[in-house]
């Protein structure tokens, strides 16, 4: 056997996986059940939580479906407690969670017109039948899967996605003192990265820097965050395009000190600097939480010192504010984005000493 074949072969041991074919009833109860305790079956892993499609590419989805059009396998990781964390497909099961529960509704259709402005509900209980019985192909990984193999198809599979290439593409196109600013000046600083931790999919893709922007982007636009509810892509690429034309030595020094100020506030008030928990990845949406809430807070009351220190595993007990950040759907709606800063602002200054 040649040392090709045999490195093949040695390989191919690592990658164990299962087909399996669900109901999207099935599929969308998996999901479903149990995501408030966060014990649902299928689950969306927290480097994934942001809900990023618009009713424009949810509702051809469902388009896609009623057609019988084929649709492309959802991948899972199966985990050492028999839960399967999506690796590839958490859109498309949220926005058929969504369709089902009558969240959706359908817009911007120009084959099956006749669908547009419809919810589930408005369907007859034949077409609620046929749609609710098709049939999603799920590519299981097991779990003696590891997790180089795990994060090699994440990156296969989303080489080029959203997730992994915004802020890449952005610094090129928008070059100039803004950027450098993000890049020297902020997302490498040392408290900032130690009280942070990222994914592995993501450790690579200048997640540093992404956080950074959506921390200006959010504090600059606020409290008007109908952009974002649009596209938070879209959003942040005209907020940098305008930045980059007018970005004043006299805004830098402003940014650059309550950048500082935030961070260092989070660093000593904050159990687990910007995480949910210990051993938790960072949460862009619980990060845009707790970045802009203090930042609201401090503005307001700037040699802010609180009682104690903050665990904010107290916080996501609170039922709003838990959806709010826990990134089921229409994550960056203007409604979840002012409910998830103004809760922590709010809670921050009732703990003042």
């Amino acid at each position: 056997m040649s040392d090709v074949e045999q490195q093949i072969i040695e390989l191919k041991k690592t990658v164990a996986y299962d087909s399996k074919d669900y109901t999207i009833e099935i599929l969308v109860k998996k999901y479903l059940e149990g995501v408030e305790d966060n014990e649902n079956e299928i689950y969306v892993p927290e480097y994934q939580r942001e809900f990023v499609w618009d009713n424009s590419r949810q509702s051809r989805l469902i388009e896609s479906i009623v057609l019988g059009l084929p649709i492309p396998p959802i991948f899972v990781a199966e985990n050492k407690d028999g839960r399967l964390e999506i690796v590839d497909g958490s859109q498309r099961v949220r926005t058929l969670s969504a369709f089902l529960n009558n969240e959706l509704r359908l817009d911007g259709l120009e084959k099956v017109t006749m669908l547009n402005g419809m919810a589930f509900d408005d369907f007859d209980v034949s077409r609620k039948r046929k749609f609710n019985n098709t049939t999603f192909t799920v590519i299981v990984l097991s779990e003696s899967a590891t997790d180089e193999v795990k994060n090699d198809l994440f990156e296969r599979i989303n080489k080029g996605s959203d997730i992994l290439r915004n802020m890449e593409t952005r610094k090129g196109i928008y070059r100039g003192a803004f950027t450098d600013f993000i890049y020297n000046e902020c997302a490498n600083r040392p408290d900032f990265r130690e009280s942070i931790r990222l994914s592995r999919n993501v450790q690579n893709r200048q997640e540093y820097e992404e956080l950074v922007l959506r921390f200006f982007a959010l504090v600059d636009i606020y409290p008007k965050y109908s952009e974002f509810s649009r596209s938070v892509s879209k959003a942040l690429d005209s907020y940098m395009a305008q930045k980059r034309d007018e970005f004043s030595d006299g805004e830098k020094a402003q940014k650059l000190h309550d950048f500082k100020k935030m961070i260092e506030f989070v660093v000593n008030n904050f159990e687990y600097g910007f995480l949910k928990g210990p051993n938790k990845d960072v949460s862009r949406i619980f990060f845009e939480a707790i970045s802009v809430g203090c930042h609201l807070a401090l503005k307001e009351v700037p040699q802010l010192v609180l009682r104690k220190k903050i665990d904010v595993q107290y916080w996501l007990r609170d039922r709003d504010f838990y959806k709010s950040v826990n990134g089921e759907y229409r994550t960056h709606s203007t409604e979840n984005l002012q409910k998830r800063i103004h809760f922590v602002r709010d809670h921050i200054l009732l703990m003042k000493a």
